[in-house]
């Protein structure tokens, strides 16, 4: 805690409000547009990386300067983030990642960007500060959601373990077992183990390929899945989607219903926690385009009746005639658009985002998620200097601007010469 006060600190004290609000409009900014990245998952959460240190310096070498972490519900880690990314010159943004339910979608079996749940929303917040002493209603909202998570890993881990059981391979596994395993490969405290779908899922087949010799796996699988496994019996990351797909997804033996929290109730820890709220688009990531995306016009209109000011892309998953299409579109009716890789299965993509199947992202997309970056950059300053950011408490837009182009262009400004300062001060 008291390290991630001090690093915050070191933020605050890159200038007063007026000096870098004075330095913006002089046109302080980096040289040349740093490479950004708004979105990486950092464990102990389910994550392509085995260390902070190792995202950071992955990042430093491939070039990113502007990285932005947004786990779930633990942010411990983002001491050790922060001062790594301090070491290596790279500017931090501090955000989370939240799942919430849409009850009326829900029922209306309308798909929001999960496209194996209607009603299922991911929702982001960018520019956290204040998630080292946290209000008592953002920790009443991050101990429910804690709890429902607990309660709902410990059912699916006891089911799973019975059925592979049944099969023939004990496993031992428990959610206290599945915990040890993620403290022992990440080095992290226990405490900040948020256990994920994902971890449980590599539990059991590391716990199947300790048991089993390679040759006997698929015999052992099908007994498990009661089908015949899609993966090659010595591809780890195979198994793990084999598993997830035949036991854990919804109407599969091993699910067990998620208890979510709703849209509002994410929407205030994020503002709670001092961030801006942040709408995760799949857009073509899944085919056809979610219903509540179709069309981008549409996802517009509901963003802003929603009050979210600001939406993410994860170009890995999209074509990039669509991610143009999508971006411009909403940045031109005034969300601060950002873009993110996840890093969030096994895969270590490069640390800059690229479309679908490593094709780049066009030089228009890159300049908009760069210009949301900044924005980011601005309100995290801004809060930490205690004035109103990006965002105000209640989620409303800042007041001193008298439109969305006007409000974005200057918190671009400002978080372009707030970076520019912090990395002539490393």
């Amino acid at each position: 805690m008291h390290d991630m006060q001090r690093l915050l600190a070191g933020l605050k004290a890159l200038g007063t409000v007026a000096e870098m609000q004075a330095a913006a409009r002089d046109g302080l900014a980096p040289p040349a547009r740093p490479r950004s990245n708004a979105h990486i998952h950092l464990p102990p959460n389910f994550s392509a990386f085995e260390t902070v240190q190792q995202a950071i310096d992955l990042a430093a070498e491939q070039g990113v300067t502007v990285l932005g972490a947004s786990n779930y519900y633990h942010y411990g880690v983002y001491a050790e983030f922060a001062a790594a990314a301090r070491a290596r010159g790279i500017f931090p943004l501090f955000g989370l990642e939240v799942i919430c339910l849409l009850d009326g979608l829900a029922r209306d079996g309308v798909k929001v960007n999960d496209p194996g749940n209607p009603g299922k929303m991911y929702v982001c917040g960018k520019g956290l500060t204040r998630f080292v002493r946290m209000s008592d209603a953002a920790r009443e909202l991050i101990d429910l959601i804690w709890r429902n998570d607990t309660g709902r890993m410990t059912r699916m881990i006891e089911v799973l373990a019975r059925i592979f059981e049944t099969g023939g391979v004990a496993t031992g596994l428990s959610l206290q077992a599945v915990k040890d395993r993620i403290v022992r490969r990440h080095g992290s405290p226990p405490e900040t183990v948020c256990v994920q779908e994902r971890h449980v899922a590599q539990a059991f087949q590391e716990a199947l390929f300790a048991r089993v010799p390679a040759a006997d796996r698929p015999e052992a699988l099908r007994r498990i899945l009661e089908a015949a496994p899609k993966a090659r019996p010595d591809d780890a990351v195979a198994v793990q989607n084999d598993l997830r797909s035949h036991l854990m997804k919804a109407g599969k033996p091993a699910f067990v219903a998620e208890a979510l929290v709703s849209f509002d109730q994410a929407r205030r820890l994020i503002l709670e926690l001092g961030g801006i709220p942040c709408y995760p688009t799949l857009a073509d990531g899944t085919s056809p385009i979610c219903a509540y995306e179709d069309p981008v016009e549409k996802l517009i209109d509901t963003l802003h009746a929603a009050r979210i000011w600001c939406a993410e892309f994860i170009p890995i998953r999209n074509q990039p005639d669509v991610l143009v299409r999508y971006v411009k579109a909403m940045r031109a009716a005034g969300l601060v658009i950002t873009g993110g890789t996840e890093h969030n299965t096994l895969d270590l993509l490069p640390i800059e985002p690229t479309c679908l199947k490593g094709r780049p992202v066009p030089e228009e997309v890159k300049e908009i998620f760069w210009e949301g970056a900044c924005v980011v950059a601005a309100h995290q300053f801004l809060t930490l200097h205690g004035e109103c950011g990006y965002v105000d408490a209640r989620g409303a837009l800042h007041p001193g601007y008298p439109g969305g182009e006007d409000r974005i262009e200057a918190f671009r400004r400002l978080g372009a010469a707030v970076m520019a300062r912090y990395f002539a001060a490393r």
